[in-house]
């Protein structure tokens, strides 16, 4: 969740975001003593428990490094409670910070609160006593922070099961054990979690309380645009894996004459490959690996070369033991998946944009990502338009088949696999291929399909291997910005 979450803000809110897991500083500095054994955390065992206070200072002391001090934090050395300096304290050094120079002692200033206001640290660790996130409370007491606790709660024991087999059994906590060994060492380590739980209900905190995976959501003290799109986010979120599969439409006229934008129809290629596709979304789309039929989902956006695309892809009624039915890929056309507009710019060449606008050419290269065209739209733009969308395929839990356009599919290629948004304008997303993205606890499986169609791609006057052809290099896809 914290992992999601920090990509989450980092691609679609340009938020400096860094996850501080305490379990990463136990594993780092806690030596062969205190290990990840279940026995570390029984809370009647007080050295584990002072131990386990040493990694969370640590941790809480870097954080606010990052928060207040530049991009990246201070060293992971425990500073200990006991130093006499005031500064050794988060609030303490945060204050030394706006007091030095012409300020009097004493006294705080905030020169710098609007500068770090894009910054989110997550503080990543099982604050599960009033006691403790008391504690937490007061080392970041009066600083010019908003402060979010974030609560799960999972009562269905096979979704903890299979998250413990999936995400937990191959720390390095557990290293040298087998899994099954693992799994029963993990669930005594929530067991003693649960013999000191206190649930968060403290009313004077802002808190998000998720429960089941986001069945049931209460919220507390939620104010504020970022806070609110964490708590929706948050709540689209679960444990159960699924596929996204990504494609562009087939080739399309204006790219097969090098144009940019507009709304042209497929080409006698492009019909090839809606038929190809078609074929392999029956076989592998809505049949899991065993064959069995699954409920499948279809999205495409409003523009007339991804709807031809998907034209020819079937969508039979499944019913259901319960008598419910599910229309198999059923299409659903997203305004919010078109391509970017290109305003001015609509349905020329690259080579009509030099030459007619040598200036915003120019400045197109400088910055892909930031880059607007007269009266169109940048990659920035188009991410603030997939953020809901992203939203709801967060909550997806079926496959689902996006047909779409390069950019917009590099945007969410990008955010499932990780990337940094500055690398999006340049990531290569070839006609005729499916990405197949399944999104997992702590990375995201790749697979890419090519399928034959059985045409040439072809721009008029060179083959598709020609030197002079925009698409020969491997750099530049067929035009789509």
């Amino acid at each position: 969740m914290a992992k999601r979450l920090e990509r989450y803000l980092a691609f679609f809110h340009g938020a400096r975001t860094k996850v501080f897991n305490v379990g990463e500083y136990r594993r780092r500095e806690g030596g062969a003593e205190p290990s990840g054994s279940s026995a570390f955390f029984n809370p009647l065992d007080a050295n584990a428990a002072s131990a386990r206070l040493s990694f969370a200072n640590a941790a809480v002391r870097d954080m606010v490094d990052f928060l207040f001090q530049g991009e990246a934090p201070a060293s992971a050395t425990p500073r200990g409670d006991g130093c006499s300096s005031p500064h050794a304290t988060p609030r303490g050094r945060w204050e030394a910070q706006q007091t030095s120079g012409s300020g009097s002692p004493g006294e705080a200033v905030y020169p710098m609160r609007a500068v770090d206001s894009g910054r989110v640290a997550i503080f990543d660790a099982t604050n599960s006593t009033r006691k403790r996130r008391a504690w937490l409370r007061e080392q970041l007491a009066n600083l010019p922070i908003k402060l979010l606790f974030i609560e799960s709660i999972c009562t269905d024991e096979a979704i903890v099961d299979a998250n413990i087999m999936n995400a937990k059994v191959g720390l390095p906590d557990f290293a040298g054990l087998s899994p099954q060994e693992a799994f029963r060492d993990f669930k005594a380590r929530i067991g003693h979690y649960e013999s000191v739980y206190e649930p968060m209900d403290e009313e004077e905190l802002a808190w998000i309380k998720l429960i089941n995976c986001g069945r049931r959501v209460e919220i507390n003290n939620i104010h504020g645009f970022l806070l609110g799109r964490i708590v929706q986010f948050l709540a689209n979120m679960h444990a159960t894996p699924h596929s996204i599969y990504l494609t562009r439409h087939g080739q399309s006229e204006y790219n097969r004459n090098s144009k940019i934008g507009g709304d042209s129809p497929l080409s006698p290629a492009g019909e090839a490959y809606a038929r190809a596709l078609a074929a392999y979304c029956v076989e592998h789309v809505c049949r899991d690996e065993t064959g069995e039929q699954v409920k499948a989902r279809l999205w495409t956006s409003s523009l007339k070369r991804t709807i031809q695309t998907a034209r020819y892809i079937p969508h039979p009624k499944l019913v259901h033991p319960d008598g419910s039915e599910w229309v198999q890929m059923a299409p659903r056309v997203m305004r919010n998946l078109d391509e970017i507009y290109a305003g001015v710019c609509d349905g020329m060449t690259y080579a009509d944009i030099e030459a007619a606008y040598p200036e915003e050419y120019a400045m197109r290269k400088e910055d892909k990502l930031g880059y607007r065209y007269p009266r169109g739209e940048s990659y920035l733009d188009v991410i603030s338009r997939l953020d809901p969308l992203v939203h709801e395929l967060e909550s997806y839990q079926e496959p689902v088949l996006i047909v779409g356009h390069q950019a917009v599919l590099r945007l969410i290629y990008a955010y499932f696999t990780g990337k940094p948004r500055d690398e999006c304008p340049r990531l290569s997303f070839p006609l005729n291929t499916i990405i197949k993205l399944t999104p997992r606890t702590h990375d995201c499986d790749e697979q890419r399909i090519t399928l034959d169609i059985g045409v040439p791609l072809c721009t008029p006057g060179n083959g598709p291997e020609a030197e002079d052809s925009p698409w020969a290099s491997g750099k530049d896809e067929p035009p789509s910005h």
